[in-house]
């Protein structure tokens, strides 16, 4: 059997119940996948998104619903390296990728040399959707997992004292009948970890020369720092992880000081008598 079958053939049957039970949980509970669909998957070359590739594919060849699917590499800006093992393993894993230059590292760098992360990420945004609008697709998506989900929770809690997550699926409000989703939503980020590692499979981590510059001077960023907080409460409590995720699906209105929709804020003095 090809080395790619053996793959394909890991994530129906080694990890069904970790990865394509959650991914096929994810598809159908959020309706994030639908009859004649076009989407462009976004692969950034890492191991999420890989795998997010390979699971739409075998959604593709499986599934009841038809739709197209477009697999898309940004070029940011990667060296050389980098390129050629995004190139190696789309090869390995039999991914037909279309890949495009921009010059995202270079520019934001220098809009902000100190902290290029924020423009990066916006910038890297509006090129994909660009590219997604060119190729006539009306979905996007990303490979966020899990984990993303729940530090993603933490992060706004604690430094940006607001309680908001990462959603399953969101309209772009710059792009017009552009849609973004994350198939990967329910997926918890060990199983992909064990996934690559036993396929023998080697991706990059993060291909920006800034954070590799100021990783050592930095000690860890506020999600690494994040990360480490659910893994020392998981020794308690091994449920944690599930538990911030549930909250966020059973919100009591009637315990909450306020909230804010599409910018306006209510009081709950509004409806107390």
């Amino acid at each position: 059997m090809e080395r790619y079958k053996e793959i394909e053939r890991s994530i129906i049957k080694t990890y069904r119940k970790d990865i394509w039970s959650k991914f096929s949980k994810a598809v159908r509970d959020y309706n994030l996948i639908e009859e004649n669909d076009k989407i462009m998957i976004c692969i950034s070359g890492g191991k999420d998104s890989f795998l997010l590739a390979k699971c739409v594919e075998e959604l593709q060849k499986h599934g009841k619903v038809k739709f197209e699917a477009k697999y898309v590499v940004m070029d940011p800006g990667y060296t050389k390296e980098n390129k050629d093992s995004i190139i190696k393993n789309a090869q390995i894993l039999n991914v037909p990728i279309e890949m495009f230059e921009s010059n995202i590292f270079a520019i934001s760098s220098k809009l902000n040399p100190e902290n290029p992360c924020y423009m990066c990420a916006r910038m890297r945004r509006g090129h994909l959707y660009n590219k997604a609008k060119e190729l006539g697709c009306n979905k996007i998506a990303l490979g966020h997992h899990f984990d993303d989900v729940i530090e993603t929770t933490l992060l706004s809690l604690f430094y940006g004292a607001e309680i908001k997550t990462m959603m399953p699926k969101l309209h772009s409000e710059n792009f017009e009948g552009l849609e973004l989703i994350r198939p990967l939503y329910l997926v918890k980020e060990n199983a992909i970890i064990l996934w690559a590692k036993n396929n023998n499979l080697t991706f990059l981590n993060c291909a920006c020369e800034f954070t590799k510059k100021s990783s050592h001077k930095q000690g860890f960023s506020k999600r690494k720092e994040i990360k480490n907080l659910i893994n020392e409460l998981r020794k308690e409590n091994k449920e944690i992880d599930y538990n911030i995720f549930k909250a966020l699906d059973n919100v009591n209105l009637n315990c909450v000081l306020g909230t804010k929709k599409d910018g306006y804020y209510k009081c709950f003095l509004e409806e107390y008598k």
